[in-house]
C-alpha cells in the first residue's frame, strides 16, 4: 500500500516537472525583465488560484503567525523566479535551466544546516553525478558567466525554499493549495516593496507588458505555475527536498546536457480489456477460442531526437 502512494507521488512529481520544463521558453518570450515578469506572474497566479478555491468553496483564511511563515517561502520563491528568468535574459534557456541543476548539490549542504542533521554523503556523491554535465557550462564564452551565477542563485534559493516549505507544511497542517496560495500573496507583496528599487536601478528595463506579452503571462501565471506548483507542494509532503530537487534535474539534464530537440516516453497495451460476459478468459478477436487465455501486453518505450 505504501508502495503505491509513492509511486502516485513520484508520478504527480514529475507532471510537474514536465509543467515546469516550459517556463523557460516563457521567459523568452515575455519582453519584460526578471522581477516585474514574475510580479505579474505572481499576480495573475493569486487570481486564478483564488477563484479556483472560491468556485471549489475550499478558500479560506490563516492564522497571522501562518501566513508570516509562508508568505517567508513566498518570497524565497519569488526571488528564486526572479533569478531564474534573470539567468535566461542574460544567457539563454539552456544556461539558465542547466544551472538550477545544481540545486540538489545545495540541498545536501543546505538541508542539514537547516534541520541540524548530519550530511547524507550518498545524497552528496549522487548531486555530483547528477551535475557533472553542467559543470562544463562553466568552460562557455565570458559573456554567459552572468548567466551562470545568476542561475547558480536560482538553485541556491530553490533549494532554500524546498527545505523550508517542507518545514512550514508540517507546522501549519495546511493543504497544498492553501500554501501555495499565501506564498503567492507573500511574493506579490515582497516584489511590490522591491518595484520602487528596481525602477531606480533600472530605469530604461519596460516594467508595462506590451500587447504580444499579456497571453503569454496568463498561461505563464495560471496553467504554467498553479498546476506544477500544486504538484509540487503535494509530493512535498511525503518526498524529500533532495528526492524533489533530483527530479527536477532530470528535466534541466535532458534540455541542455544531452542536446535533445525532442524527447517522448510512451506506453502502450493490447487486450488490457475486453467485454465478454459469456467467455471468460477468451480472446474475442479469435473465433471459437474458449480454451485461448486473453494475452494482456503493455510496451514502454522512449523517443528522443538530436
Amino acid at each position: 500500500m505504501e508502495k503505491t502512494g509513492n509511486t502516485r507521488i513520484l508520478i504527480i512529481l514529475h507532471l510537474a516537472v514536465f509543467l515546469a520544463g516550459w517556463t523557460g521558453i516563457f521567459g523568452r518570450l515575455i519582453s519584460l525583465g526578471g522581477l516585474p515578469l514574475v510580479w505579474y506572474r505572481m499576480m495573475i497566479s493569486v487570481a486564478t488560484l483564488s477563484l479556483a478555491l472560491g468556485i471549489m468553496r475550499r478558500l479560506h483564511g490563516v492564522g497571522w503567525k501562518a501566513f508570516l511563515k509562508i508568505a517567508g517561502c513566498g518570497a524565497i520563491l519569488a526571488l528564486h523566479w526572479v533569478a531564474f528568468f534573470a539567468s535566461i535574459q542574460a544567457s539563454n534557456v539552456s544556461i539558465g535551466v542547466a544551472c538550477v541543476a545544481t540545486s540538489c548539490f545545495f540541498t545536501t549542504l543546505l538541508h542539514p544546516l537547516v534541520n541540524r542533521k548530519r550530511i547524507s554523503w550518498a545524497e552528496v556523491l549522487i548531486s555530483f553525478i547528477s551535475i557533472a554535465g553542467v559543470l562544463l557550462i562553466f568552460s562557455l564564452d565570458a559573456r554567459y558567466r552572468l548567466g551562470i551565477a545568476l542561475g547558480l542563485l536560482c538553485a541556491a534559493l530553490y533549494s532554500l525554499f524546498s527545505i523550508l516549505n517542507i518545514n512550514v507544511a508540517r507546522e501549519t497542517g495546511e493543504d497544498s493549495a492553501t500554501m501555495l496560495l499565501y506564498e503567492l500573496i507573500g511574493g506579490v507583496l515582497f516584489l511590490t516593496l522591491c518595484m520602487p528599487l528596481y525602477a531606480q536601478l533600472f530605469p530604461s528595463e519596460p516594467v508595462v507588458p506590451v500587447r504580444s506579452d499579456f497571453l503569454w503571462l496568463f498561461l505563464l501565471g495560471s496553467i504554467f505555475t498553479v498546476l506544477p506548483f500544486l504538484f509540487q507542494l503535494q509530493a512535498m509532503r511525503s518526498l524529500s527536498a533532495f528526492t524533489v530537487n533530483l527530479a527536477y534535474n532530470l528535466k534541466g539534464a535532458w534540455m541542455s546536457k544531452v542536446g535533445l530537440s525532442s524527447a517522448q516516453v510512451y506506453v502502450s497495451g493490447q487486450n488490457l480489456f475486453f467485454i465478454a460476459p459469456d467467455w471468460e478468459f477468451s480472446d474475442p478477436e479469435i473465433r471459437n477460442s474458449r480454451a485461448t487465455q486473453l494475452a494482456r501486453t503493455v510496451t514502454f518505450g522512449l523517443n528522443v531526437r538530436f
